[in-house]
């Protein structure tokens, strides 16, 4: 999940610096964009929990951390393993949940604009239940349950999309999608002309 976000919910970032930008867009060059197929694919469930999952996670958090994102699913960098990645805090610990499923969803939902690092530099709003359970495996393939409400449990709704190959513009009003796809298609043109 891109920078975006409720900003009464969002812990506030630093101000970005030169340097910030630079390795954002560095990092923005391993990440996997709009039309690539693997953001549309489902993954598969995880049944390694060694060290090349270690050092995926570890990869990834990097990745996140550099292009300013809060989260980050293994498709969104080629794989198709069925994990992502999070944060909450800036200087917060990253949480990687593993074969996760959302085991409930509040009825209540919320609106609020999300970006994404695989849809640069699209914003829109999606609807998200506000408070969400979860169970998955660790980074050691043991067993967790979470709840998660607002913020967090926005981020883990947006991650767990990509693991079904879902994104927010499949969750956005049509107009929002319409007008996103076109700013996708010029983005991409200008990308091409550079």
């Amino acid at each position: 999940m891109g920078e975006r976000g409720n900003a009464t919910e969002r812990p506030e970032r630093p101000e970005v610096t030169d340097e910030m930008r630079e390795r954002r867009r560095v990092a923005m060059r391993s990440i996997r964009q709009w039309g690539d197929p693997v953001l549309r694919s489902q993954t598969n469930e995880v049944t390694d929990f060694g060290p090349e999952l270690r050092q995926q996670i570890k990869e990834m958090s990097y990745l996140m951390d550099d292009a300013i994102g809060c989260g980050l699913a293994a498709p969104q960098v080629g794989s198709l393993r069925r994990f992502f990645i999070y944060k909450i805090e800036v200087d917060g610990p990253v949480n990687a949940l593993i074969n996760p499923v959302i085991t409930w969803r509040s009825d209540e939902e919320e609106v609020d604009f999300e970006g994404c690092l695989s849809l640069e530099p699209i914003v829109v709003e999606v609807s998200r239940a506000v408070s969400i359970r979860v169970e998955a495996k660790d980074i050691n393939g043991k067993p967790v349950e979470l709840e998660a409400e607002g913020f967090e449990a926005r981020v883990i709704q947006h991650e767990y999309d990509h693991l079904d190959g879902v994104m927010i513009v499949d969750r956005t009003e049509r107009e929002q999608r319409r007008e996103a796809l076109v700013q996708l298609r010029e983005h991409a043109t200008r990308l091409d002309g550079q």
